[in-house]
């Protein structure tokens, strides 16, 4: 028995990076089981960050954790971003760039995430995922390929009610052990940290308030990405259009020649969408999409709101002009009917920056490697916080987290991609200091 100990134990240690020699505290996956249980989800159209309160609910558990890890300069910023640094162990820490590591800490709008009843799929042998308490929901091998290199792994699963909470707390419990990993075992050299937790990535508008000169990365990367190995460079350029259509609203029974019911134009705007190669559901790779994600129908006022994306700005361009042809066709068949447009900039493709900074993501790819991670630069398609930092002049390219299925009940993770990815972290900091001096 002490035999078999010994060696599991010396296995838990080479896994976690042939320079340690003492594991975390506390697991990333224990940590990310923990996170995710705290309800974080963010709401649209809100005045100012964080939209909803409960998101402080986990910035004030990660204050604290950055706190019981004697970080420096914890803080939670009236915007509800959590930030914190770690002095870099070597003997001249200005010849190390300041690196930044950034996660989210709200999730999607789109699918609940109170509640959340993580549920761990132990040794994983193949073959489809059932989720126990909404046997609908099914996680596919045919629309899953990377179960395939999953096999003999945990999968951590929601329990098919919820979403599972990956995006973005897998990140958080990343950073949060790398920081514990390295607290833990000072031989590991690295320059100076900066760490830092935001919200509402999902809706925009959190990231607009990042003190980045306070802060005092020179780079950063976000951890927000999906399967082992992806590391992204490039992303959308993104616009948000909104058609509202007015109408006048009476009673219905002496309505005759007097109503105009704006939601008939509203459904025929929508039904004028091309159905192919331009609709998300029909498109992939470096096509773009416009996405009619939420609306309101009513008879004095209907409104769409809808995404655009391209990753060249002529794409956006001309789909921004696809939709004003519909607005125009859809205004000549209800003349009565209001038609107003308008659109605002919600981020840009950040590889216009990053491409004059390479070693970023080179040294990511050869942490991957050291972790035994084949990693390759894939764009997302969709946006991250480093789109808007990148823009505003930190160049932060994103990192994966072992995620898939961002946004839905079908989300999982598991213990290789988290375990994988905060070994890739830590390998990522020796790198900055061992190429930097």
């Amino acid at each position: 028995m002490k035999i078999i100990f010994g060696l599991a134990l010396l296995l838990i240690l080479v896994t976690i990076s042939p320079a340690q020699s003492k594991p975390p505290t506390e697991s990333a996956m224990d940590r990310f089981l923990r996170y995710v249980r705290i309800d974080t989800q963010s709401a649209e159209d809100q005045p100012s960050p964080p939209s909803t309160k409960k998101q402080l609910d986990l910035a004030k558990v990660l204050r604290d954790e950055l706190d019981d890890m004697i970080l420096l300069d914890v803080r939670i910023s009236e915007w509800g971003i959590v930030y914190g640094f770690l002095p870099g162990n070597l003997p001249d820490n200005t010849k190390v760039p300041t690196i930044g590591f950034i996660a989210h800490m709200d999730t999607s709008p789109a699918v609940s995430g109170a509640n959340v009843n993580a549920i761990i799929h132990k040794n994983y042998q193949g073959g489809d995922i059932v989720l126990p308490n909404d046997k609908t929901q099914v996680i596919t091998v045919a629309q899953n390929p990377d179960l395939k290199n999953l096999i003999g792994d945990d999968i951590i699963t929601a329990d098919g009610t919820t979403l599972l909470g990956s995006d973005d707390k897998a990140g958080i419990a990343e950073i949060m052990t790398m920081l514990d990993i390295l607290k833990e075992n000072p031989q590991i050299k690295h320059g100076n940290i900066a760490v830092a937790f935001t919200p509402d990535e999902e809706v925009g508008g959190g990231i607009d308030k990042f003190e980045i000169e306070d802060w005092g990365a020179k780079f950063a990367y976000t951890v927000d990405g999906e399967q082992l190995g992806d590391i992204s460079n490039e992303t959308w350029s993104a616009r948000t259009a909104t058609v509202t259509f007015r109408g006048k609203s009476t009673h219905p029974g002496t309505a005759k020649g007097i109503l105009i019911n704006s939601s008939y134009a509203a459904g025929d705007f929508l039904a004028q969408f091309p159905k192919v190669k331009i609709r998300p559901e029909t498109t992939e790779g470096r096509v773009g999409f416009v996405h009619p994600y939420v609306g309101t129908l009513d008879i004095e006022m209907s409104t769409v709101k809808i995404l655009i994306r391209d990753f060249d700005l002529s794409g956006v361009e001309a789909k921004e002009a696809l939709l004003k042809s519909l607005v125009a066709k859809t205004q000549k068949k209800f003349p009565q009917v209001k038609i107003e447009y308008e659109s605002k900039l919600g981020y840009l493709n950040m590889k216009e920056v990053l491409k004059n900074y390479p070693q970023l993501t080179d040294y990511a790819i050869e942490a991957a490697k050291r972790a035994g991670i084949i990693a390759q630069l894939r764009p997302i398609r969709g946006g991250t916080d480093g789109s808007n930092l990148t823009t505003r002049g930190l160049p932060t390219p994103n990192l994966f987290t072992g995620g898939h299925n961002f946004h839905g009940k079908l989300e999982f993770n598991s213990r290789k991609g988290l375990e994988k990815s905060t070994e890739t972290l830590v390998n990522l900091v020796q790198i900055w200091a061992e190429r930097s001096r």
